[in-house]
């Protein structure tokens, strides 16, 4: 047996003020000290080629200069001031993105995370519903605040029972598991829902159905194209909203679609879009879209103290003038079609890999034990060790089994970068 290696000062210290439940990776947890483009550097000056941006919140890049300058001059102008005074960045931000969210007469609500996009979600549809009944996807995550946790349809981070809403969990966000992994992708969308509409009629008329268009927490699963704007179809006739939760897919991440639902969009968009991570490329940024009688529903006053701040809102400015400049939709779709293709030739010579998924510069990886069906976590530990040890940062997910390594680098991401770190994987993976 090998003896665990001392913790570092720092580890120490995290461990002596920090909730024992504020989880860290690897066995020799990682501090980061800088960062530019795809690669930071750890306090040993370690170089690792980063695959997870910060949970997919460091969307374009390390130390973008554009974002590092449109903060700095607002820092040296107004930092804060609240939502009680008129904040031009804010309404530059927010009329950009109702312009580009699809929804016809949306307002924007800034908010500081995307947990709290979703509360803020929940909270409107609940209102403008009168009702607290939610539909959510099972294996989905929403966020860690009270409202938020009990719409998380994921074991291995809803750690109470208890809840201010009645939540029901619908089949279809994950294809490849479950009653209906069998059937074809139009056999799949009958069933779910002839699922969802019997479903409908065990319960009271829902406020409305929440789902990530692409599970991010969950491993990066995703349903046939199309499954949604089916569903829209059934909710609608019941004037049930449907609530895309677009916090890990918006922006271009996907490739293929600047939103998430564009996947799902015949019966129209979303009536509620939240959204927050890569917008603020590593700033607190978050926000709600919704058509301005879901939005204006509140009958009681309301501010944001932090959503919305000068520099957030300058931040993300700078950082979606730069998505859209440089066509980063373009090169998710590209770049990472190459590493996704390089994933799944690696995954051919891996009986460890049971699958490959994933869109644009999302990609899953699922672990398995070989010659099985039963997920590994153990393995994805292993394999997130190896590709550390190997200049590689990447994360983890995948349902309570966290067997999943999830890999989601910038969207300014090289041929050149995207090779290497399929390169990486192929060795960490076949170390196995």
């Amino acid at each position: 047996m090998t003896t665990p290696r001392p913790r570092s000062p720092l580890h120490e210290r995290h461990s002596a003020v920090l909730p024992d439940w504020l989880s860290l990776y690897y066995e020799r947890p990682l501090e980061i000290t800088h960062g530019e483009g795809r690669h930071v550097w750890d306090a040993d000056g370690n170089r690792y080629l980063d695959f997870f941006g910060g949970i997919l919140t460091t969307m374009t890049a390390h130390a973008l200069p554009e974002v590092t300058k449109a903060v700095t001059e607002q820092a040296g102008r107004i930092i804060h001031s609240s939502t009680l005074y008129l904040n031009r960045p804010m309404v530059e931000l927010a009329e950009r993105i109702a312009a580009l969210s699809g929804i016809p007469d949306a307002r924007v609500f800034f908010t500081t995370s995307g947990t709290e996009a979703n509360d803020t979600a929940l909270l409107l549809a609940t209102a403008f519903r009168a009702s607290n009944q939610v539909l959510a996807m099972r294996n989905s995550y929403h966020g860690r605040s009270f409202s938020t946790v009990s719409v998380t349809g994921n074991r291995g981070w809803s750690p109470t029972g208890y809840s201010p809403l009645q939540t029901t969990y619908v089949h279809g966000a994950v294809r490849d598991r479950g009653p209906f992994a069998a059937l074809d992708d139009a056999a799949f969308t009958a069933a779910c829902v002839a699922d969802l509409k019997d479903l409908l009629g065990h319960t009271r008329t829902p406020a409305a159905l929440i789902a990530e268009p692409v599970q991010g927490v969950g491993g990066f699963t995703m349903p046939p194209d199309g499954l949604y704007a089916a569903f829209r179809e059934v909710l609608a006739e019941r004037g049930v909203l449907w609530i895309s939760d677009e916090v890990q897919t918006g922006w271009g991440r996907t490739g293929d679609h600047f939103w998430g639902w564009q996947a799902h969009a015949d019966n129209g968009p979303p009536d509620i879009v939240t959204f927050a991570k890569g917008i603020g490329n590593g700033m607190s940024v978050g926000g709600v879209i919704a058509r301005a009688e879901i939005m204006n529903c509140l009958d009681t006053n309301s501010i944001s103290t932090f959503g919305g701040s000068p520099v957030t809102m300058a931040a993300g400015l700078a950082n979606l003038s730069y998505v859209l400049e440089h066509d980063l939709q373009g090169n998710a779709r590209r770049v990472g079609g190459l590493l996704l293709e390089r994933l799944r030739a690696t995954a051919a010579r891996v009986d460890a890999v049971r699958a490959v998924r994933g869109r644009g510069l999302m990609a899953g990886v699922e672990l398995v034990g070989p010659g099985t069906d039963e997920a590994s976590p153990e393995r994805a530990a292993a394999v997130l060790e190896a590709a550390r040890e190997r200049g590689l940062l990447i994360g983890k997910g995948g349902g309570h089994d966290t067997s999943v390594l999830r890999i989601a680098p910038p969207l300014t991401l090289t041929v050149a970068e995207a090779e290497e770190g399929a390169e990486i994987m192929d060795r960490a993976l076949r170390a196995l």
